[in-house]
C-alpha cells in the first residue's frame, strides 16, 4: 500500500471528504513557527475515530476510577486531536463535564498550563477518599507537577489501582526527562509505579493509538496486551499491590532520585530497567522501515516507524513517521525523533 509522510500533511489537504462535509480538523501541536499538520473529519470518519480510540483504551485503564486530564477541555482546544479523545473517554467512563475534570488552561498565545493548585486538590481529595484515581496529561504537564510538588515538598501515596497515562516526548524544549527519570518521580511524588504508568503514542494524522506494555508480563499472550492492571479485588491483587509499593518504597528510601539526576539500581521495579514495548490495536500495523534500504528491518533492529491504520477513514491509511522505533515482535520500543525532523507533539503546548 502506498503511504503518506506526515510532513504532507502540512502542505496537502488529503481527505477524501468534500468542504461541506468538514466537520472537525486536527491539528499536530508544534511552535508557532511551525505549520500544523491538518487531518479533516466528517461525521462518520469522527465515529470510527471514537469508536477506534475507547475500544483500545478501556482495556488498557480502570474506567471506575475518577479521572483528571492535565490539558484544556475541548472549547479551549477545539483543534487538538488529544483534546478530543480525552473528551470521548470523560463521556464513556460517565462523567459530568465537572470543572475539575479538565485541570489544563489554553493561553492566548496557545500554551497550555496546569491548574496546579487544583491538581493538589484533587490528589489530596483522592487520597482521604480511598477512591483510586487515574490522572491523564503530556510528559511535560507531569514534570511541571512534579516540580510543583517537590517545592512544596508534598508526596502523595495514591490508592491502590491509581494510574497514570503520560503521551512522552520533551520535543528539545525547556527540561528534558528520560523516561525512567520520569517514572521514577512519578513512584515518588505520587505513589503509581510499575504497570500503572502507561504511555500512549499517537498523532494529529491517526485515528488509532497505541499503548506500551512491559514484555515480560506473563498475562501477555504475545499477540495483544494484557487488558490492564488486576482489578481490586481478585484474588492476588491485594498481595501485587504490596509488592509494588514495596518496591516503590525501596527506591524512594535508597534515595534513587537526586535532584535531575537518576542513580542505576538493581532493585529498580521491572517498568523502569526494562522497554516498554508498544502495540497498536489489531486494526493497525506497525512496521519498522530501513531509510537505507525502504524495506522493513529485522527483529531488535532501528528504523522508521510506518503505521498502516484501517481506522483512518476519509483519509490517508498509510502514515509514514518520523519516529524511530525498535522493531519488538508484533510491537515496537520508541526511541524518539529522527535527527533533523522537526519537533512536534502535545508536550509542545507546555513548554
Amino acid at each position: 500500500m502506498p503511504f503518506v509522510p506526515t510532513s504532507a500533511f502540512k502542505e496537502l489537504e488529503l481527505s477524501c471528504l468534500a468542504l461541506a462535509e468538514r466537520t472537525a480538523v486536527f491539528h499536530s501541536s508544534g511552535t508557532t513557527e511551525q505549520k500544523p499538520s491538518r487531518h479533516f473529519h466528517g461525521a462518520e470518519s469522527l465515529a470510527v475515530y471514537e469508536a477506534s480510540l475507547w475500544s483500545w483504551f478501556a482495556p488498557h485503564f480502570r474506567v471506575a476510577n475518577r479521572f483528571i486530564f492535565l490539558t484544556p477541555d475541548m472549547a479551549a482546544a477545539p483543534r487538538s486531536s488529544l483534546v478530543h479523545m480525552f473528551e470521548i473517554v470523560r463521556q464513556n467512563i460517565g462523567g459530568s463535564p465537572a470543572a475539575d475534570a479538565f485541570l489544563g488552561r489554553a493561553g492566548t498565545d496557545g500554551v497550555w498550563t496546569v491548574e496546579l493548585s487544583a491538581v493538589q486538590q484533587a490528589l489530596q481529595s483522592a487520597v482521604a477518599s480511598g477512591r483510586p484515581l487515574t490522572l491523564l496529561g503530556t510528559a511535560f504537564s507531569f514534570v511541571h507537577l512534579l516540580d510543583f510538588l517537590a517545592e512544596k515538598t508534598l508526596r502523595f501515596d495514591l490508592p491502590a489501582g491509581s494510574q497514570v497515562m503520560e503521551t512522552g516526548g520533551y520535543k528539545n524544549r525547556s527540561r528534558v526527562l528520560s523516561k525512567a527519570e520520569l517514572h521514577t518521580l512519578i513512584a515518588e511524588k505520587l505513589g503509581v509505579g510499575g504497570e500503572n504508568i502507561i504511555c500512549e503514542y499517537g498523532m494529529s494524522e491517526l485515528s488509532s493509538q497505541a499503548y506500551d506494555s512491559l514484555p515480560m508480563n506473563p498475562r501477555m499472550d504475545g499477540r495483544a496486551p494484557h487488558p490492564g492492571p488486576l482489578p481490586i479485588g481478585s484474588a492476588d491483587s491485594a498481595d501485587a499491590e504490596r509488592e509494588k509499593r514495596s518496591q516503590r518504597l525501596d527506591v524512594v528510601e535508597r534515595g534513587v532520585v537526586q535532584g535531575s539526576n537518576v542513580r542505576t539500581f538493581n532493585h529498580l521495579p521491572s517498568s523502569i530497567l526494562h522497554p516498554r514495548i508498544f502495540r497498536f490495536p489489531p486494526w493497525v500495523r506497525a512496521q519498522m522501515m530501513s531509510p537505507e534500504t525502504g524495506r522493513e528491518v529485522a527483529d531488535g533492529e532501528t528504523g522508521l516507524i510506518r503505521i498502516f491504520d484501517l481506522a483512518n477513514v476519509f483519509s490517508v491509511a498509510v502514515i509514514q513517521t518520523e519516529d524511530l522505533g525498535i522493531r519488538r515482535g508484533d510491537g515496537f520500543e520508541l526511541i524518539g525523533r529522527a535527527q533533523l525532523a522537526e519537533p512536534r507533539g502535545c508536550s509542545l503546548m507546555t513548554a
